[in-house]
């Protein structure tokens, strides 16, 4: 059995099993032929140890923001014109939102992208890790409600998670839930956490690239 209390396990899995940063694109392209008018984004999946503990850092979004607003999720945004990796919107969208220092920051490499129906984003988590930890952060106010620091552990514990079928348009998808504490993460947030644990889970996965 995987054990996520194991910080250089899981960490070395991560960097033999997660797509190389150089090949994010060609990620994108085998999504986008189904969603040619997608917009690009990148979220940061920063993990961190804390207390002895491997976390990720989660947001909960501002109640005010027009899109996805008190939902859980990970630091990030949409691309802008002068961003020249998926990795430097994920690095530049944490540092305004949660005033996380990109040089805290070892990439370990992307999952694939997330589409995201109801705001028709195509999104590429990037996982980072932080060897020494957070830092000093300050969360921008009219983004950020809350910042969460959540256990790996508690994250893959089974009983907190489970699936919904969605239809929409006349097509079905499986929705992911994790209820953590007070929290309810789901949305492109869920499926990500679903991707993150498939990938841990594989047994024997081979390297990629």
């Amino acid at each position: 059995m995987l054990d996520f209390t194991n910080t250089a396990e899981i960490m070395g899995m991560l960097r033999t099993r997660l797509t190389p940063v150089e090949q994010a694109g060609s990620l994108i392209d085998r999504v986008e032929g189904h969603q040619q008018h997608a917009r690009q984004a990148a979220v940061l999946l920063p993990f961190f140890v804390e207390d002895g503990l491997l976390q990720l850092a989660l947001i909960r979004r501002a109640s005010t923001l027009r899109a996805h607003s008190g939902e859980i999720a990970f630091p990030g945004g949409k691309v802008d014109a002068t961003d020249t990796s998926m990795v430097m919107t994920a690095l530049r969208e944490a540092h305004e939102e949660i005033g996380l220092h990109p040089t805290r920051v070892e990439t370990l490499g992307v999952l694939p992208p997330v589409f995201t129906v109801v705001s028709n984003y195509l999104i590429t988590p990037v996982v980072g890790y932080l060897p020494q930890g957070l830092g000093s952060l300050v969360l921008q106010k009219s983004e950020v409600a809350e910042l969460l620091r959540v256990s790996l552990t508690r994250l893959a514990d089974p009983a907190i998670a489970h699936t919904e079928l969605w239809t929409r348009d006349g097509r079905s998808r499986t929705v992911y839930f994790y209820d953590y504490d007070k929290y309810c993460i789901w949305g492109a947030t869920g499926r990500i956490l679903s991707s993150l644990f498939e990938l841990l889970k594989q047994e024997d996965a081979p390297p990629v690239g």
